[in-house]
């Protein structure tokens, strides 16, 4: 299960964060690709323990679906695509280029300010 491994990564991004803000963590936004190889339940799954004992602990995860995006090679069409077909959806080529759908992005950071005494 990578996943775990994943989650300790972004966990370590969000704690920077955190840190520079100086604030506790509410909610971690990421986008997740069908191609990416990180099965989204499994992340959920996996963020509570990697979250354990962090300025996360207790944050909400929200996971978005990335498109799969081709360009065309032959036409130039940008389109979109499902994971198994990776065909222009303009003129049907399968000579296409991955644009995007493989990636796993960290969107956003929700953080509750702690008020100055």
């Amino acid at each position: 299960m990578h996943e775990l491994s994943i989650c300790r990564a972004l966990i370590a991004k969000v704690e920077d964060i955190a840190r520079a803000r100086a604030g506790r963590v509410t909610a971690v936004h990421v986008a997740i690709g069908p191609l990416s190889g990180v099965e989204a339940r499994l992340l959920a799954d996996s963020y509570p323990l990697a979250a354990a004992g962090t300025a996360a602990e207790g944050s909400r995860l929200a996971i978005e679906t990335a498109p799969v995006r081709v360009r065309c090679r032959s036409c130039g069409a940008e389109s979109d695509a499902t994971p198994n077909r990776l065909t222009c959806a303009s003129c049907g080529d399968w000579h296409t280029d991955l644009i995007s759908g493989d990636e796993m992005l960290l969107l956003r950071v929700e953080l509750e300010i702690e008020d100055p005494p």
